[in-house]
């Protein structure tokens, strides 16, 4: 019995690769083992930086907070203790939000830890 080959699902495989490493420079875009590893490797650092694009945004949160809590004699260490110490339950994502957009919201609570 002859050997059984898909060509139409393997050139489809290919097709699929070499379109997602299109503007690639040189043989990364159209040879298929280096497109294959630029590929393979793109979906590497795309599931790791998912992840760190959460620590980025948390680190800009804390930057806006500790920026915003600065203008009323606290530092950012001091107002998270006492929003802790306080049971005020909002988060860095909403308190910096807060800090940004709603500065009187911000001095609110802050007036309320103080």
């Amino acid at each position: 019995m002859p050997r059984s080959v898909n060509s139409v699902a393997s050139r489809a495989r290919r097709k699929k690769v070499l379109s997602r490493t299109r503007g690639n420079f040189g043989a990364r875009k159209n040879v298929w083992t280096v497109a294959k590893n630029t590929y393979e490797k793109g979906l590497t650092y795309a599931y790791r930086d998912r992840r760190r694009k959460k620590g980025a945004f948390r680190a800009l949160w804390i930057q806006r907070i500790n920026a915003a809590a600065r203008q009323y004699g606290l530092t950012y260490s001091q107002f998270m203790g006492k929003l802790a110490k306080e049971n005020i339950g909002l988060n860095r994502k909403v308190l910096a939000d807060l800090a940004m957009n709603n500065p009187q919201a911000f001095e609110a609570i802050v007036k309320s830890v103080k």
